[in-house]
């Protein structure tokens, strides 16, 4: 026995009518809903043929069928291959994010917030390891008269800030003078570069700050950071009204230990779609983790995706992935004009 055009169709019939209602499926369903040109004998047929493949199970002797997570993995690798992934999500995504600078932290948790909204999943963005940040500019903006706001503008327009201490006859002329003779010196290097810069010479109190600093982001940056978003979103399907297989989840969530390494490791691949047992985490086992990429101008990669249960609109979620990677590669991976 093997899958043909129709126990195709009536499978996918299953899976759309599925991740609609969480309602198990019979064969009057998909034969009123769904004009095949089939009778509910023959579709009843096909669907027991489906279950001896392994394609549907029936969670009770009465009930109809659901779909497996082999039937998913079919469905999706049919969905990917047929390029049925909506591309005109950009414009809509672009208004989330502005061009001022911002820290990276900032994106991150913006991006993670704007894919569990759009979603309706659990989302995760995690950030690039191991990058290798390019300075652009460097402001020295007087707070107090002894201290000033240190602001670093790295490619791609991400901010890193801090305050440092300056002697009392520094003023703003003096810090604009010092800022303008450090951007100089330092834009278009990387930071390791300007660490080393900055170490070759005699450096005055502020510079050492600087340097200081520049220590702290390099080794902050070899760091991923891993952001979420509607943790509680998993929430609202009914697969986890049952508490403990809520807290589990939740818990997986909380550490974020495992999240990570199943994110590592896969982030130069365009999609990765996992299907329940596929994630390799217990906790994860009906849900679905759906990831794709965006890339920085060095060519490191960042990983984002969402979290749902296994019935979950997988055209649209690859769709609204695709489009926020592509924003989020032109928001930070494009280099000075």
């Amino acid at each position: 026995m093997t899958m043909d055009a129709r126990k195709f169709r009536i499978l996918q019939a299953i899976i759309d009518d599925y991740i609609l209602t969480a309602i198990p499926v019979g064969s009057r369903t998909i034969s009123k809903k769904y004009e095949m040109g089939l009778s509910s004998a023959t579709i009843r047929n096909e669907m027991s043929d489906l279950e001896e493949l392994g394609y549907l199970d029936q969670p009770h002797v009465s009930a109809g069928r659901v779909p497996s997570a082999k039937a998913y993995r079919l469905y999706v690798d049919q969905l990917m291959q047929s390029g049925a992934i909506r591309q005109g999500d950009a414009e809509s995504l672009r208004s989330y994010f502005g061009n001022r600078a911002q820290q990276m932290e900032d994106v991150i948790s913006r991006a993670a917030q704007v894919l569990s909204g759009l979603t309706h999943y659990t989302s995760l963005v995690m950030s690039p390891k191991g990058v290798e940040l390019r300075i652009r500019n460097i402001q020295l903006v007087p707070v107090s008269s002894q201290s000033a706001l240190l602001v670093i503008v790295t490619d791609g327009g991400i901010m890193r800030d801090t305050v440092i201490r300056v002697g009392g006859d520094l003023d703003a002329d003096a810090l604009y003078a010092i800022s303008r003779a450090l951007t100089e010196s330092l834009s278009g290097k990387t930071v390791s570069e300007a660490l080393q810069t900055l170490r070759d010479r005699q450096s005055d109190p502020v510079s050492s700050q600087v340097a200081g600093f520049l220590d702290s982001v390099e080794t902050d940056s070899g760091k991923a950071k891993l952001a979420l978003g509607g943790q509680s979103n998993i929430l609202n399907f009914p697969e986890y009204n049952d508490v403990e297989k809520a807290k589990a989840f939740l818990s997986v969530l909380e550490t974020k230990e495992k999240l990570v390494q199943l994110l590592d490791g896969h982030n130069e691949m365009a999609f990765t779609v996992r299907i329940g047992p596929e994630t390799g985490i217990p906790e994860l086992k009906d849900c679905s983790l759906v990831t794709a990429t965006y890339s920085l101008s060095d060519n490191t990669h960042g990983t984002i995706g969402v979290i749902g249960p296994t019935r979950m609109q997988y055209g649209r979620v690859l769709s609204v992935l695709s489009a926020m990677g592509k924003q989020l590669t032109e928001l930070l991976g494009k280099d000075e004009e």
